[in-house]
């Protein structure tokens, strides 16, 4: 598992969560995702469709959301054939410092390959799978909410 503190200095929670919890728009931002559909919402469940992947390994996989706005975004594989688990989570709050202009993030992800080969090699670039992940998210806020004045300060643990 890999978990990465990250502070927006210019986003709020509420942005942030509207630009985590639009799975619809991930084909358009998010590495390696061809295609993304939320299927389903009900509440603060929903079911998504997405395929991610590059030629030649592409998978197609259902991913169980919980969305809990504005502090929580959660994803669970359902049924991944190259996939033994796929998480991520998004936990939104305001920095510590009080500032309603001020997103703390805390993001996990954990994904185990259905190959152990797979597995083993992807420990390698795991770090910097989380740090491309966060990357464009950082950059989706600054298309949709305007560009932050300070880069984001981030720290990555991996577990």
């Amino acid at each position: 598992m890999c978990v990465y503190l990250v502070s927006f200095d210019r986003y709020t929670p509420e942005q942030v969560y509207s630009v985590v919890s639009n799975v619809n728009n991930y084909c358009h931002f998010v590495p390696w995702c061809r295609a993304s559909k939320v299927l389903s919402r009900s509440g603060e469940t929903g079911k998504a469709e997405l395929v991610v992947g590059f030629p030649p390994v592409v998978e197609r996989y259902t991913s169980r959301l919980t969305l809990k706005e504005p502090a929580l975004v959660k994803a669970v594989s359902a049924d991944s054939r190259l996939f033994k688990s796929l998480e991520s989570t998004w936990h939104i709050r305001a920095a510590p410092d009080g500032c309603s202009k001020h997103a703390h993030i805390h993001f996990e992800i954990s994904f185990e390959f259905v190959s152990s080969f797979h597995s083993n090699l992807s420990r390698l670039f795991f770090d910097e799978v989380a740090k491309q992940m966060v990357s464009a998210f950082e950059k989706r806020l600054a298309r949709v909410y305007g560009p932050s004045l300070l880069p984001a300060s981030s720290k990555t643990t991996q577990l």
